[in-house]
């Protein structure tokens, strides 16, 4: 497997990893605060944080080959990244909230602790990404 390709499943296995811990740690709370019927907007919201993060992070795999003097290319990804991450979100979280099937205010919280949870890794993969490269 090379680097970049590895490094990105580890990067996925990270985002997986965090996605679970959150909803297990959120499980108890959510049921409590918003009923059963709050736990599939939960499970919905994770869902769109761990994918939108999924493809954040395809242009940081991606530019992990550019040359240690190409520092406009590593710049470049890091915001294709961010801007990939933020419209998936928005196309993600529009469909589930349109499609009627999971409780609005619910889905939008997990979404936004997925976001800021998946932001974390996503980060901590950029910068790995930047120190192997130098």
């Amino acid at each position: 497997m090379t680097g970049a390709a590895g490094g990105y499943l580890r990067f996925l296995a990270w985002a997986v990893g965090v996605t679970v811990a959150a909803a297990l740690l959120g499980w108890l709370p959510t049921r409590r605060l918003g009923g059963e019927e709050a736990i599939p907007a939960m499970l919905a919201g994770c869902a769109v944080s761990l994918l939108a993060s999924a493809l954040g992070g395809v242009p940081i795999a991606l530019a992990h080959g550019a040359a240690p003097q190409a520092q406009q290319a590593k710049l470049q990804s890091l915001l294709m990244a961010m801007a990939v991450r933020f419209a998936a979100v928005v196309v993600l979280t529009l469909a589930a909230v349109l499609s009627g099937l999971f409780h609005t205010a619910p889905l939008l919280l997990w979404v936004a602790i997925g976001y800021g949870a998946q932001l974390v890794v996503e980060t901590r993969y950029a910068l790995a990404k930047d120190v192997e490269t130098r």
